[in-house]
């Protein structure tokens, strides 16, 4: 894809070529179809969705009156929990958050919630549950995070934050081309 998917960067490191016979020396032009395919399965292994999910997401994006279609498809794969889980800086990567949460250890303002597609609400508090606390997998996360996004505050001290606002587009993942993904399921659907 060209891009982490992961966050961690580690996948880069490899090759970026195809393996074999087939490698660095064959390289076939992409058509138009084939581009928005790629762009929207980059945005759906980012965010580790599986199509369905992803497809039902992209078209309440479409019923939504203000905005782009593709902003606020956007702006509804950041408001999911697991993803706000890992914007926390609570995980590493979205899969490690999507655990989390599944395992029950996140609550939103004080209830446990295990289901990742869980709609975040800005305002809403995201915390760990008291007996999670000591986990060494988020505590090393915690440890790891160099920045939060401006959209997201966090509470050091309880391990608690929350979304303050939707985001804006150009706080996205700026590798994305959402009109592409847009394009792609318009011919689809």
């Amino acid at each position: 894809m060209g891009i982490s998917l992961s966050g961690t960067g580690k996948e880069l490191a490899r090759r970026p070529y195809a393996p074999g016979d087939h490698g660095p020396n064959s390289r076939r032009k992409i058509s138009e179809y084939g581009t928005q395919l790629q762009e929207k399965q980059k945005l759906r292994r980012m965010y580790g969705l599986n199509e369905r999910q992803f497809r039902n997401l992209f078209v309440r994006a479409g019923k939504i009156t203000e905005g782009t279609h593709g902003e606020n498809f956007m702006i509804l794969l950041e408001q999911r929990l697991d993803n706000v889980v890992y914007r926390l800086g609570l995980a590493t990567t979205r899969a490690q958050a999507r655990q989390l949460v599944n395992h029950g250890h996140i609550t939103v303002d004080g209830k446990r919630v295990d289901i990742p597609s869980y709609e975040v609400k800005p305002g809403q508090e995201i915390s760990l549950r008291e007996r999670s606390q000591n986990l060494a997998i988020v505590n090393a996360a915690l440890e790891a995070t160099v920045s939060r996004a401006a959209y997201i505050t966090f509470d050091d001290n309880k391990k608690a934050g929350s979304l303050t606002r939707l985001p804006q587009r150009d706080e996205l993942e700026p590798e994305i081309d959402e009109a592409l993904v847009v394009e792609y399921y318009n011919q689809k659907l």
